[in-house]
């Protein structure tokens, strides 16, 4: 796996929990900064204690989400934990009722939570053991799991200091967004930047989303694609490594690395489902199909 792919996997690479990896990012950074500048438009956070992109997706889709939150309310209590170890210094430990009650006071008046839901307290547990697993927070003394039975459990924690480089640093002011659609929307670009904006977004979807999409034949981001496929090809492929495939309304980029993420089909039997209802799909006679060569099939 090469380093653009490395940080495309991770989440980012630490220095004191990835070492490995880590100085080998940092003795060739020179593709990994030229890919996130010049192709996806991020920026490449890299310093004494990480590396990683701040990776900025051209759309959201479901599965950018948090794959151990189950909740609205995982994000809530997770972005209340930012904010308190943000206050805390490297290496701090604190209790965890501590935290709770720090929680509480954030929230207040915005989300009342109600430690003796069961809901409320698995919700904590799901965002510690996330928090945990990317090294925000060490657990030195007590058990998370008792947390699920009573929310006074004394569980010790260190702060790592690695929280400051979670959220990513947009150039623009988002404090009045609402919601993931005013991400989109995003406006504040001169119009001399448009072109290279529609560059961008080729590229974010092609490296971090199953396939890019178009519904008409007017679309400009499908257009510039077309157009530039063989440049885009190129560089895709000399970055990470793979085969850019385009048909009428979808692109892919077909990873080459085997270790390279999550493969279709899988052993799972929802793989299986998938398969069978896209060959009964074609055997259908007389389906019509729309613009976007989508077919709409009546349950009757």
């Amino acid at each position: 796996m090469n380093n653009t792919t490395t940080l495309l996997e991770r989440f980012w690479v630490t220095k004191e929990f990835d070492k490995d990896i880590y100085y080998k990012l940092r003795y060739d950074m020179k593709p990994v900064e030229m890919f996130a500048r010049e192709y996806v438009g991020w920026r490449t956070v890299s310093n004494e204690r990480l590396i990683k992109y701040e990776k900025i997706p051209a759309k959201a889709e479901p599965f950018m989400g948090i794959e151990e939150f189950q909740d609205n309310l995982d994000y809530i209590i997770f972005c209340s934990l930012l904010i308190y170890l943000e206050d805390l210094e490297d290496n701090e430990a604190f209790l965890l009722p501590e935290m709770i009650d720090m929680i509480g006071i954030t929230l207040k008046g915005k989300f009342d939570l109600d430690w003796t839901l069961f809901i409320h307290r698995k919700s904590l547990v799901r965002v510690m053991q996330y928090a945990e697993k990317l090294h925000l927070v060490i657990e030195r003394d007590g058990n998370l799991d008792d947390v699920s039975r009573d929310i006074q459990s004394e569980v010790l924690y260190e702060n790592t200091g690695l929280s400051r480089y979670y959220a990513v640093n947009y150039p623009f002011d988002v404090t009045q967004y609402k919601d993931y659609r005013d991400f989109e929307k995003n406006d504040e670009l001169a119009d001399a930047d448009r072109g290279h904006l529609r560059i961008n977004r080729v590229y974010r979807m092609l490296a971090t989303s199953p396939a890019m999409y178009w519904d008409s034949a007017d679309d400009q981001t499908s257009i510039y694609l077309k157009n530039q496929r063989a440049w885009v090809s190129k560089y895709l492929d000399e970055y990470i490594g793979g085969r850019l495939d385009i048909h009428k309304n979808a692109a892919f980029f077909v990873q080459t690395e085997e270790e390279y993420g999550e493969v279709f089909p899988t052993g799972a039997t929802l793989s299986d489902i998938t398969l069978l209802m896209c060959a009964a799909i074609r055997d259908v006679k007389g389906l019509e199909h729309k613009a976007n060569d989508t077919t709409i099939i009546s349950i009757d």
